[in-house]
């Protein structure tokens, strides 16, 4: 099959950026970085780090199972990152001049604004294929979650440093504190509570009532002084919104027999420790079986109703969706090197805790890397259980997986 000269071209380069590692930032590095920013520089820099981490991605996508790629929405998401990666890599010879700059940076803001959408797009993808063929192969739910997770991790890291371009050099400056979209005395307690009051809002309208708040600080390092963190506030917001939404929806349907004005409170409980920083939210919303879990964090799994097709239409449940919730603000956990964990109390309630670096020039970029490793996973089968009673377990959380 002959190619056209442009689209030789770009799957040229796109072999040929794909060869490179992504380079993992800090939070000390963004934060060092935008104090003293060089336009020039940064210019330099994404020109050729945006289409690494863009080629690695894209690179995983061509290796999805065909009957995947053959979906619509798919090859919607697959002709954004081709798009992109070509209006990147046309950069790839310019000379910082001012007029290029600016053309730069509205190409940044035209990429940033395209990929919005491919979270939903791909989970719409994948719906798609299970209406098509009725059910999806084991292995081919293996290879979903492994090349979701690194999808979306790369979208995260692509959106950071696309953001901290545009907002530092682009976009109208920010007259306070902010290093870009970074808080360099970022207070969680104040992204807590405003959190809970976006999800309280959603949960009034739909249960007529909603849990109240607690928060408990606890300074390990420094007693009595508030705790101040440097991170992305978008990022936590992110996280406990998602995990407020959760804990709601459980609290007001294990107490829907009792009065709505007297269900049991959230409780957030916020420490800083020599290495981590802990946000633990704990719910008395009747818990879930241990075995059910790891299940929350995979994509193809959800315990509330399907999202409408239509824009148009309302959702049955405000508080749910495709259930992508707790598995995306996972990523954003680790994105820096931090991590959510769910610990329930079937009968009584759950804990979530977000851990966070305390350290900002620990707090690196976590990026999915294409390499023979990652190829292979592709072909993977379904593992065998090496340990008794293991098979059985196996099959039973494959069944388990709902779309």
């Amino acid at each position: 099959m002959r190619l056209y000269p442009r689209l030789a071209n770009i799957t040229k380069m796109l072999d040929f950026y794909s060869q490179f590692n992504p380079s993992p930032l800090s939070i000390k590095q963004f934060i060092d970085f935008g104090l003293n920013a060089c336009e020039g520089k940064s210019f330099i820099f994404l020109r050729k780090e945006l289409p690494v981490r863009l080629a690695n991605i894209m690179k995983e996508i061509t290796l999805l199972p065909d009957s995947l790629l053959r979906m619509p929405s798919v090859g919607m998401v697959s002709a954004w990152y081709a798009k992109s990666f070509e209006e990147v890599i046309a950069f790839e010879k310019v000379e910082p001049t001012t007029n290029n700059l600016e053309h730069f940076c509205k190409e940044l803001i035209k990429i940033r604004d395209r990929h919005s959408d491919v979270v939903q797009t791909m989970a719409q993808g994948i719906l798609e294929l299970k209406e098509s063929r009725g059910h999806i192969e084991p292995s081919t739910e293996l290879s979903i979650q492994y090349f979701l997770d690194r999808l979306y991790m790369s979208r995260i890291s692509i959106r950071m440093l696309i953001n901290q371009h545009t907002i530092l050099f682009g976009e109208i400056p920010r007259g306070d504190r902010h290093v870009g979209c970074i808080d360099p005395l970022c207070d969680p307690s104040m992204v807590v509570r405003d959190a809970y009051e976006n999800a309280r809002f959603l949960c009034d309208q739909y249960y007529l009532a909603s849990p109240e708040l607690q928060v408990i600080e606890h300074n390990e390092l420094e007693k009595n002084e508030p705790i101040r963190i440097v991170y992305v506030p978008s990022h936590l917001y992110h996280m406990l919104f998602e995990l407020f939404k959760n804990s709601m929806r459980a609290v007001m349907e294990y107490h829907s027999m009792e009065n709505p004005e007297d269900v049991p409170p959230l409780k957030v409980t916020i420490v800083k420790g020599k290495e981590d920083i802990c946000v633990k939210l704990s719910d008395r919303g009747g818990g879930i079986p241990r075995s059910q879990v790891d299940q929350l964090f995979k994509y193809m799994y959800s315990t509330a109703p399907q999202p409408p097709k239509s824009k148009s239409d309302l959702p049955t449940v405000p508080l749910a969706g495709y259930g992508y919730g707790l598995p995306i603000s996972r990523l954003y956990a680790r994105y820096f090197h931090g991590d959510i964990v769910l610990l329930s109390c079937e009968g009584y309630g759950s804990d979530a805790v977000i851990y966070l670096k305390a350290l900002s020039d620990e707090a690196n970029e976590l990026l999915p890397i294409f390499n023979k490793t990652s190829s292979k996973f592709y072909k993977a089968t379904v593992p065998t259980g090496d340990w008794s009673n293991q098979v059985r377990h196996l099959k039973k959380n494959i069944k388990k997986i709902v779309i």
